[in-house]
């Protein structure tokens, strides 16, 4: 038998697995003894079906008003009752879903794109650049996130998008501060060292040997600032900072809602409702990304 095809067969004689489907089996095999984290799993796609489907999913428009049914009770007809302009809350939830996840993924990714750069050029190439960037994240990080993201929409003006702008600006250091650490300790492996002592650029490294071996931290410190940020649109919503009159961003909803907790509490109970239920499921599966990616997690 030619050594190619040897190459490709375990001791058993079956066909051997690649590294990376060996990965992914493990991963995944960690990961479904989680039960939290199926649960969490199941109750974010659950919302992210609602949000794609919420124009066949939401039994009204989000604006269709009907004063004569302003306040009313959940019932057949509204599941989650009206508001005080007669909306039906369950359609205006479902569209809300959008805008919520909307803010979510958009803000977290930007932060990991742009802290995950400042991360790897501080601690790659270290020195002045260092200090700069070091310093740069301790000044975001010495004001409380939800203060910062006030200063922030105050001046670019309320708005959804000026919100995930500034969620987005406040989540950066996160990142940059876990990726900075990742790249002092991988760079120093005898992997790298050996890299660049053939003469590989440090563009070659970075992607080829830091960048990989720092994703694990950052997937499982994005699912939960994903939660965070959810609840960082709401806040600035509840502000009046965030999404604006007639949208129905979740916090928003809340905000309008809040002088009739005591007449018509199912205004406010099923926004709060889903702003738990989303960030819970968020949290749920990063603790089970963290425990499954983690080796010193594992018995």
């Amino acid at each position: 038998m030619p050594q190619a095809s040897q190459a490709q067969l375990d001791p058993s004689g079956a066909p051997a697995k690649s590294p990376m489907t060996f990965a992914l089996g493990e991963f995944w095999k960690s990961f479904r003894k989680n039960k939290p984290a199926i649960a969490g799993t199941i109750i974010v796609l659950l919302f992210i079906f609602f949000a794609i489907f919420a124009g066949f999913l939401a039994p009204q428009g989000i604006n269709d008003q009907n004063i004569r049914l302003k306040l009313q009770p959940p019932s057949a007809a509204h599941w989650f009752g009206t508001d005080d302009f007669g909306r039906d809350i369950l359609s205006r939830i479902l569209f809300g879903a959008r805008l919520s996840l909307r803010v979510g993924f958009l803000s977290v990714i930007g932060s990991i794109v742009v802290g995950t750069l400042l991360g790897i050029i501080a601690g790659y190439f270290g020195k002045a650049l260092d200090v700069i960037i070091s310093r740069f994240f301790d000044i975001l990080l010495a004001f409380p996130s939800i203060l910062l993201s006030i200063a922030i929409v105050a001046i670019l003006g309320p708005s959804l998008n000026n919100a995930l702008v500034a969620i987005a600006i406040v989540n950066v250091p996160v990142f940059g501060r876990l990726v900075r650490s990742r790249v002092l300790t991988v760079k120093e492996e005898e992997y790298v060292m050996a890299a660049r002592s053939i003469g590989m650029g440090d563009a070659r490294i970075i992607f080829q040997h830091i960048l990989p071996n720092s994703i694990a931290p950052i997937i499982v410190q994005g699912t939960l600032n994903i939660a965070t940020a959810i609840l960082d649109a709401a806040g600035l919503g509840f502000l009046g900072m965030g999404a604006q009159a007639p949208l129905p961003e979740w916090g928003k909803m809340l905000s309008d809602s809040r002088e009739y907790i005591q007449t018509a509490p199912w205004t406010v109970l099923f926004p709060g409702l889903a702003i738990v239920l989303v960030v819970v499921g968020f949290n749920l599966i990063g603790d089970g990304l963290r425990d499954a990616l983690d080796p010193r997690m594992k018995n």
